[in-house]
């Protein structure tokens, strides 16, 4: 579907996503993607009740295409509204973590993502629904979402913030055992950190799951077993691919993993609390988006 061919078109941006303001960056947008029979809205998440708020503007709207102008939290929030319905998705990149544009190949520069939007093709990309709740990208248990809840509850952005979470959480880390269950699988490990996913790196360029595949209709488990101050920052900062004595990686369509305690849980970047069980399935080409030719 091209802009022609839509008569609405919804901009969801978050104004404050990688500390930079969006209004020209809208307004670029908007000249770009407008069309004669294409009326373009733009809805500015603010930060409360934004999930009700945006529900309210597609209702009323009924758009085509959303367009998240963000990062990845901005994307996981507009993917959850499109995913199952015959909506399509675009991404304009404009945060501090951009995974899921990376992934996807989509440019950070913002007029070649908006040419992506215009002459892109739609193709239709897998979920995870985790716990009820959808993810796109990269779900975890353990350290990684530790890092996630300090970091929010920081005052220092960047990477600074990212290195004084990462201290704080390596002088307190400990492995916790875990079983997992599968079709296919039943194990009992000691562990840092568990992921479940669907795409292959995190917003920092670091590949923790090389055989991520978001058209296969299967997702990955990730068990990181060992851990120091070096693979976290490597993790954090830089591109990287874990080696096969840190990491076990294990394929399937549903799993349940379950922890003898409590422990910190986040889904596509979003902290979500403590859990001691995570249930996952797989939801095969779910979602439209709009993707380089």
């Amino acid at each position: 579907m091209t802009p022609s061919a839509i008569s609405n078109l919804l901009l969801v941006v978050n104004s404050v996503s990688g500390g930079v303001a969006k209004d020209g960056l809208v307004q670029m947008a908007i000249k770009l993607l407008k069309t004669e029979s294409t009326n373009i809205h733009v809805y500015y998440l603010k930060g409360k009740n934004d999930v009700s708020e945006l529900q309210f503007h597609i209702e009323k709207i009924n758009p085509q295409t959303i367009v998240a102008i963000g990062g990845d939290g901005t994307v996981s929030l507009v993917a959850r509204k499109v995913i199952g319905t015959a909506m399509q998705m675009g991404i304009i990149p404009a945060g501090s973590a951009n995974g899921m544009a990376l992934e996807l190949n989509i440019p950070l520069q913002a007029e070649e993502a908006i040419a992506i939007i215009k002459k892109g093709l739609a193709r239709k990309i897998d979920a995870i629904q985790i716990n009820n709740q959808i993810c796109i990208h990269l779900s975890d248990i353990g350290i990684n979402a530790q890092l996630i809840k300090y970091f929010d509850q920081g005052k220092t952005r960047g990477k600074i913030g990212y290195a004084k979470v990462a201290l704080r959480v390596l002088f307190r880390m400990k492995p916790v055992r875990v079983h997992i269950q599968s079709p296919t699988i039943q194990l009992h490990r000691h562990a840092y950190m568990v992921v479940v996913a669907n795409a292959s790196k995190y917003g920092t360029g670091a590949v923790i799951n090389p055989k991520g595949d978001l058209y296969d209709g299967i997702f990955e488990i990730v068990i990181l077993r060992k851990l120091s101050l070096s693979t976290l920052f490597k993790m954090w900062f830089r591109p990287h691919t874990f080696t096969l004595d840190q990491v076990e990686v294990f394929q399937a369509t549903s799993v349940t993993i379950e922890t003898i305690k409590k422990v910190h849980f986040q889904i596509d970047g979003e902290f979500l609390g403590k859990v001691q069980k995570v249930k996952a399935n797989i939801l095969p080409g779910k979602l439209n988006m709009i993707l380089p030719e």
